[in-house]
């Protein structure tokens, strides 16, 4: 398991990387992480999946991506 230090030096380079690219980027990335987690549904759900922390990562990038998307068209509409 990787240490909470870790885990947070890890969150702050997602960040930096996701402010880092272009919209477009970040559309083709959120469409590459939902079939990610589409996959991983029924990778759970018939037992193949090992990793199950992986779930969560996945979902919270999904969130993230999402996030930063969403403040950007909202400052572009200002």
């Amino acid at each position: 398991h990787l240490s909470i230090r870790r885990q947070r030096q890890m969150c702050i380079r997602d960040r930096e990387e996701v402010h880092a690219k272009s919209d477009d980027e970040l559309k083709e990335k959120l469409l590459d992480l939902r079939k990610e987690a589409f996959n991983m549904r029924f990778r759970t759900a018939s037992g193949q999946l090992e990793n199950t922390a992986q779930v969560r990562q996945v979902r919270r990038s999904i969130a993230r991506i999402k996030t930063v998307l969403g403040a950007r068209s909202a400052q572009a509409a200002s």
